[in-house]
């Protein structure tokens, strides 16, 4: 007999008969991409969802990384994380822009901003934090240190949609946000992401660039790239924001039955879930210490050996791949917090459809 199997995240899709309507004018319109009619509304629709006023749709969360380092004009070294999906650093090789790796904290796994200020050289001209598992990075002290030393800060948002902190939409921090709305996202467009824009002036510019920098038909400003989002993308997304407040409620009780269930389990520390503002419940991201009787690779393995495919998120960690290891900011000691969290963190599953049989499923496993 076949194994069921559970993954640790399962892409929300819309029913198929609210799908086809919109097809049909997409179809009718002739308008596949080129900032049609369902990637204008789509924009308007998330501005107001995200309580942000300007917003730039793109192709990928990782093409709109590359731009908004573009626009910035972001040149030298840039501070950024080593406990991160590889996009975010990619992004910065992509702009021959030099990644310095800096620790990150124990509890929220985001980047310390104690050894940001340790490592800013006269060639530093940026940071780029990642808010991990959509837990906040401590903004107010990133936004002091830049300020400090004349720094802009692009914010990797990947994990963020939705979030609220301390001063509303966690998007505002930052000269600029980018999120991703990849399948695997709390909100997904099949393939999309976004940039958020403070001002009208900067997204026209980021408009520009997306659009391989064509201001009108014989009019080219800047050295583009082609990350328009199309309108099927864009007609994915704005089913999605229909259902986002029943996935988001659905993913927080999913998140509390494994809260409740696991804190009585010896070796197992549940990460945060979020701000108490506002939470997306992106991931569920567990420690496993030493009284465990496994350790992470080994419960890794078991868990996969009864069909659950758990994720060893983020594992290995940016510096330790080829491109980046040789940097002076890679080395292990530099890293010590980022090396032990990905030595023992483990993401399980979390998605809505996710049955209370297949979550007491797991939780007996552990």
């Amino acid at each position: 007999m076949t194994r069921k199997k559970i993954n640790v995240t399962k892409p929300f899709l819309p029913p198929l008969d609210e799908f086809t309507p919109l097809l049909e004018q997409i179809w009718s319109s002739g308008i596949l991409t080129n900032g049609g009619p369902m990637h204008q509304q789509l924009e308007e629709a998330l501005c107001e969802h995200l309580g942000v006023k300007y917003l730039s749709l793109f192709a990928n969360g990782t093409i709109a990384l590359v731009t908004a380092l573009k626009a910035l004009r972001i040149t030298g070294e840039v501070i950024t994380t080593p406990y991160s999906f590889v996009a975010t650093s990619h992004s910065l090789l992509w702009n021959d822009i030099e990644p310095v790796f800096v620790d990150i904290e124990p509890d929220t796994l985001n980047i310390d901003p104690n050894s940001i200020e340790r490592a800013i050289t006269s060639r530093t001209s940026a940071i780029l934090p990642v808010h991990c598992y959509g837990n906040p990075c401590a903004v107010d002290q990133i936004e002091e240190i830049a300020s400090n030393y004349n720094l802009k800060v692009v914010y990797d948002a990947a994990h963020a949609f939705g979030v609220e902190c301390h001063c509303g939409s966690l998007l505002k921090h930052g000269d600029l946000s980018v999120l991703s709305f990849h399948a695997t996202k709390v909100f997904n467009t099949l393939e999309g992401g976004a940039i958020i824009c403070p001002d009208a002036n900067t997204k026209r510019h980021i408009d520009n660039l997306k659009n391989f920098g064509f201001v009108d038909e014989t009019t080219i400003v800047a050295a583009g790239i082609n990350g328009k989002m199309n309108e099927i993308q864009a007609a994915m997304g704005l089913l999605q924001l229909n259902y986002i407040d029943d996935l988001l409620l659905e993913r927080k009780k999913i998140d509390k039955r494994y809260r409740d269930a696991l804190s009585v389990v010896d070796g197992i520390h549940a990460l945060p879930s979020g701000p108490q503002e506002k939470a997306n419940y992106a991931y569920f991201p567990i420690l496993i210490e030493d009284s465990y009787p496994l350790t992470r690779d080994q419960l890794y393995a078991y868990l996969k050996e009864h069909g659950i495919y758990a994720r060893r998120y983020f594992y290995p960690l940016i510096s330790e791949f080829p491109m980046y290891r040789s940097g002076n900011s890679a080395r292990s000691d530099n890293l010590p917090v980022a090396h032990n969290a990905a030595s023992r963190i483990i993401c399980l599953p979390i998605y809505p459809g996710l049955s209370e049989s297949d979550q007491s499923l797991i939780v007996s496993l552990l």
